[in-house]
């Protein structure tokens, strides 16, 4: 017979359980905290100091309570004493920050991304320039506990090996340990998929909160997919899971893809494609190209709205296989399908409506993501964190002061 767990490994669960609550949550008092996890007042005060005696929290009066009597006193992160580094690789932009514990943004450094480079030597040199400046600017004696990075490609979720990131020519990069040797903590460096970490984000703090089952749209030129299904999110075998980009939905004469096939969603439904359909400059890439068509759309230009009305439908369908197969409650717009959700819901909409099983979609919402451009850093941030929410005490023995 299997033994039971031990009262060491129960109090190290109850550990991460609490910090993970005010760490998503924010503050709350003991008496909400022995709610929600299902124990006792001296239960809760006994972790809570614990915690508080480690540097992760501190108790303090809430805020503008407006309630007469002596308030109760509320439970917080210590967000300004630990904190991780997030990285975000994107196509033609590199952004870093220091997040502290629950969320909260300490510091933040980003610059466009040259073509010439793009190679990760340049790109890890410049992230670790980022974190230096960063850590440098750190209040002294504060912890950080590791980093994470987000790429726009395939990551191999076991060492962090770029398998393939088309749109920024690398393949097969071994970016995890590169960027480890770089910054030079002694500390885990994490990689993952920038959609994926995305849907975590929006799942955790933005859009998808309190939702179990979410899909995930991020537009970057290409269209990367994230999932989270049963609260947990899904990134198949080795990692690769939720490339919903490359989903084929117009097999017959589609328009070629970057992997190589045609027709993928991403090919019909993405950046480019909008752009030339707009007879647009298809090099003037990014958030202000796409948004500049949707607006020029808004104000009558017919090429914009037709444009809109074909990304619409390549996309409407693609929503429409997803919402067949996972069923999902939420499907999240972010990145640059957010504005081009904006200009074209209706047609995305119909084309749910005309191919998606009723029964499939009749709980669905359709929203646009709350985070904007922060929502990948914060799901590598998220990543970065998540040892500390597993076993708090311990992550924290093998933390930095910097």
């Amino acid at each position: 017979m299997k033994a039971g767990p031990s009262q060491e490994e129960i109090r190290r669960h109850n550990l991460g359980t609490l910090l993970r609550h005010v760490h998503i949550g924010g503050s709350m008092s003991r008496a909400v905290l022995a709610e929600r996890m299902g124990l006792n007042r001296s239960t809760i005060l006994g972790l809570v100091s614990d915690l508080a005696a480690a540097g992760l929290v501190r108790e303090e009066l809430p805020r503008d309570t407006g309630r007469a009597g002596r308030p109760s006193l509320v439970v917080r992160p210590e967000s300004d004493q630990v904190y991780v580094l997030a990285f975000d690789v994107g196509v033609d932009r590199l952004t870093a920050a220091r997040i502290g514990l629950g969320g909260v943004f300490l510091d933040r450094r980003e610059m466009p991304m040259s073509p010439d480079r793009r190679d990760t030597g340049a790109v890890t040199e410049t992230l670790s320039g980022f974190a230096r400046q960063m850590i440098d600017t750190a209040r002294h004696g504060t912890l950080c506990l590791g980093a994470a990075a987000a790429v726009r490609g395939m990551v191999r979720r076991a060492d962090g090996v770029v398998r393939s990131a088309p749109y920024i020519d690398w393949k097969d990069e071994d970016f995890g340990e590169d960027l480890a040797r770089r910054l030079d903590l002694g500390l885990p460096v994490s990689v993952g998929n920038e959609a994926s970490l995305g849907a975590l984000a929006e799942h955790l703090r933005g859009a998808g909160t309190g939702c179990q089952d979410l899909v995930y749209l991020h537009g970057d030129i290409g269209i990367g997919g994230g999932l989270v299904i049963n609260g947990r999110l899904l990134d198949g075998d080795s990692g690769y899971g939720g490339e919903i980009g490359h989903m084929v939905v117009n097999p017959r004469g589609g328009r070629p893809c970057g992997c190589g096939a045609r027709g993928c969603l991403e090919a019909e439904a993405g950046e480019r494609a909008l752009l030339e359909a707009a007879q647009r400059d298809p090099s003037a890439m990014g958030r202000e190209a796409v948004r500049a068509v949707v607006e020029a759309a808004d104000r009558g230009d017919s090429t914009a709205r037709a444009a809109l009305h074909d990304v619409g439908d390549w996309l409407g369908i693609g929503v429409a296989n997803l919402v067949n197969i996972l069923n999902p409650r939420t499907v999240v717009f972010g990145g640059t399908l957010r504005e081009v959700f904006l200009g074209s819901a209706a047609q995305i909409r119909s084309r749910i409506n005309c191919h998606a099983l009723a029964a499939s979609r009749e709980q669905l919402r359709l929203r646009v993501g709350e985070l904007g451009d922060n929502a990948v850093l914060i799901g590598a941030a998220e990543l970065a964190f998540s040892a500390m929410l597993e076993s708090p005490l311990e992550t924290l023995a093998r933390g930095r002061a910097l």
